[in-house]
């Protein structure tokens, strides 16, 4: 007759999650909001820069089995923020955490997603590697600049929209207005039909421009195609980096009989002479959400910012949970 076990060879634990938020130095702010409004604090990280400018991290805690979501934004200096992020990752990796999921609200190089010429870079493919070579699970970005980038990472990628955050404040403050919604180009016309949805099935229109490949943020807008006579034009973009394709569009607009222009972007990167383009361009206001921060000195009247991390604390609660990150969208994520 078999005996059985004496119950001290049988080791059974109930699972424990541990959620854990980490911040780079990049856009503390935003990171605090976030955990805020989960409910819990940032782990206190020492992070600094060597002489010759090597970064160092450590996690003043343990966080052995957590399920760790390390936040940065990919902010200027760019490359120093996403090295930052890769060591936090290692370390998390090397102190044994359980599941690292990476947040970039901004993801550097994505406008880097395919090959123009011959002899160029897939960078947004090779910033994919780096992360998943670090030891990340998992993946959350925002309103990244194309669709294909999710396929880069091997792993599971939750792509978060910002649009209902936009479109909501624009849809409150000018809903009582005849709305056109345009994209900047042919290419973002998807993006457009989906706002369009939003603002009560506004007309689209789009700008035709051209582009010269070897001269990166240089584009001229060359005309508008759609009815925008006499209607307010929400021209809506991802990003705007110099202002130059934005601001032209714009001007394009008011010159076509537009009523009045309105800017609405997810990344503020506002690189110059983007603040003074902006600030002269013919859009009425400029509304912009805070996945990466903004300067004092880059603000100007009709600078909106909305945060973002509402949304982005709503997708880690649900990837904690082991919820669906698809149904804050509606479905359509």
């Amino acid at each position: 007759m078999k005996e059985d076990r004496p119950k001290s060879a049988n080791i059974r634990k109930k699972p424990k999650k541990q959620l854990m938020i980490f911040s780079g130095r990049s856009h503390p702010g935003l990171a605090q909001e976030i955990a805020a409004l989960i409910g819990t604090e940032l782990v206190p990280t020492s992070a600094y820069n060597f002489a010759n400018g090597e970064i160092y991290v450590r996690y003043e805690e343990s966080v052995r089995g957590s399920d760790a979501f390390v936040i940065q934004s990919h902010a200027a200096p760019l490359n120093e923020a996403i090295m930052e992020h890769l060591i936090m990752i290692d370390a998390l990796k090397r102190a044994s955490a359980k599941r690292i999921t990476v947040v970039m609200p901004f993801y550097g190089y994505a406008r880097q997603d395919k090959k123009h010429r011959g002899r160029e870079p897939i960078s947004a493919r090779l910033m994919a590697d780096l992360f998943h070579t670090a030891g990340a699970d998992r993946l959350i970005a925002v309103d990244l600049h194309t669709d294909q980038i999710q396929g880069f990472f091997d792993g599971p990628v939750d792509h978060l929209m910002a649009q209902p955050v936009l479109s909501d404040y624009v849809s409150a403050k000018y809903g009582h207005e005849d709305l056109a919604v345009v994209s900047p180009d042919a290419g973002r016309i998807k993006v457009a039909e989906q706002w369009s949805k939003r603002l009560g099935g506004a007309p689209l229109a789009f700008i035709h421009k051209t582009r010269d490949i070897n001269q990166p943020n240089q584009a001229v807008a060359n005309r508008v195609v759609g009815l925008v006579k006499g209607r307010v034009c929400v021209l809506v973009d991802d990003m705007i980096d110099t202002g130059g394709t934005i601001t032209k569009a714009a001007d394009a607009l008011m010159a076509d009989g537009a009523k009045d222009v309105i800017i609405a972007a997810t990344h503020a990167i506002l690189s110059a002479p983007a603040t003074q383009r902006l600030r002269d361009c013919a859009a009425r206001e400029v509304i912009v959400t805070n996945t990466l921060p903004i300067a004092p000195e880059l603000e100007f009247d009709g600078l909106t910012v909305l945060s973002i991390a509402p949304l982005i604390s709503a997708a880690i609660k649900e990837v904690f949970e082991d919820g669906s990150v698809t149904s804050l969208f509606g479905g359509r994520a």
